[in-house]
């Protein structure tokens, strides 16, 4: 192992996707994730035209049982990257792991996807936020291939989301009133969210055959100082703030009942968040950190069609605008994966055979947890 102190670059060698069972239409949605109090979603409909999501995958099966974990997915990602890479299991030194919400509590989601992976000794890192998260893993494992720590490092990132929607989270709690209706900042996130995974396999060479991806920087940028939780579980959405508050106070029968185990939502906070956002990204323009002419191809994370309206309305009329033509995403046909999302686009764009060597590759990752924003750099080499 190298332990010289001169940095070597790094590469993406190979991407993996995993998407769970078949194509899931709007139209059956509610199948698979149940109908609160037995009836449809007051609002379903006008969230799916909010956001333009035409299908999506579930790790649940249409009478709502599991068909695989969040490890299992990560797993499965693992080895198609690494497959894509030329790399065999014994191969890999260094995994970092990404998700909003893992299968267990404790301990970590790095241990069990390693363990569903049945690899042998390994180092190790779980990342645990929201979307972001995705590129905090890349970032970790891009490092330990610099530093020459790993010859070859991956970083996944997967989602099981429609296990929190079942009508079990909400039915009984405060997030459903007399009348039967759920809180819009729940049962928003429903029809929002789906399952799936992806990663990357780092080395500190190209493959010699195919096309690679050199990885220039990658900069996360948190203004969780300025804002308070957007998007979360375990705490009311009045005690979001306070974490005192958080639900293993009250125990988790009490915190079920105060609605305060459930994914929610703060759609106001969110338009503020998209802002701050914004101005993050101008700030890398000023800084010459992106350069928006010389990118050709944008990977830009957003949960919604109408989110993506708002930042290209944002960003129009300034110097950081990249055209539209330059925008590549997935959305529509498998969803918004959280934390998954940026490898399952960044798998179909080198699918696609829209790369050419020399092409700039621009992922930019934002996520609402609590105002972070996620940018990498890629030359396709």
């Amino acid at each position: 192992m190298d332990h010289s102190t001169a940095l070597r670059d790094a590469f993406i060698t190979g991407v993996g996707a995993f998407l769970p069972g078949e194509r899931i239409g709007n139209g059956v949605m509610e199948d698979y994730i149940g109908r609160i109090g037995g009836r449809p979603s007051a609002i379903g409909r006008r969230v799916l035209r909010w956001n333009g999501i035409e299908g999506r995958h579930y790790a649940l099966n249409v009478e709502g049982e599991p068909q695989h974990s969040n490890a299992s997915m990560c797993a499965q990602a693992v080895k198609a990257a690494l497959d894509h890479a030329g790399l065999a299991l014994a191969d890999l030194t260094f995994l970092a792991t990404a998700t909003t919400q893992g299968d267990f509590i404790v301990p970590g989601h790095g241990p069990a996807v390693q363990a569903e992976l049945a690899a042998g000794p390994l180092e190790v890192a779980s990342f645990q936020s929201v979307c972001a998260s995705a590129l905090m893993a890349a970032k970790a494992a891009w490092l330990n291939v610099r530093a020459g720590e790993a010859e070859a490092a991956a970083a996944c990132a997967g989602e099981f989301s429609s296990r929190w929607f079942r009508p079990t989270f909400y039915e009984g709690t405060a997030l459903v009133d007399a009348r039967g209706r759920t809180a819009m900042e729940a049962d928003f996130l429903r029809f929002t969210l789906s399952d799936g995974a992806g990663a990357v396999v780092m080395e500190p060479s190209p493959r010699p055959d195919g096309l690679s991806l050199k990885v220039r920087w990658i900069d996360m940028v948190s203004l969780a100082g300025r804002f308070d939780p957007c998007m979360w579980a375990g705490a009311t959405t009045r005690d979001r703030a306070d974490t005192k508050a958080a639900w293993s106070h009250a125990g988790p029968v009490a915190a079920h009942a105060a609605g305060a185990v459930a994914l929610l939502q703060d759609f106001d906070l969110l338009k503020i968040v998209i802002r701050a956002w914004i101005g993050v990204w101008l700030e890398k323009v000023d800084q010459g950190r992106i350069v928006p002419d010389e990118v050709d191809h944008l990977l830009c994370h957003y949960s919604a069609r109408s989110l993506r309206e708002e930042i290209v309305g944002l960003l129009r009329d300034t110097r950081a605008m990249i055209p539209e033509e330059k925008w590549f995403t997935t959305l529509a046909d498998s969803g918004n994966v959280g934390s998954a999302s940026i490898w399952i686009m960044l798998e179909a764009l080198m699918r696609s055979g829209r790369t050419r060597r020399g092409d700039t590759v621009l992922c930019i990752v934002p996520e609402s947890g609590r105002a972070m924003i996620g940018f990498m750099m890629l030359e396709v080499v």
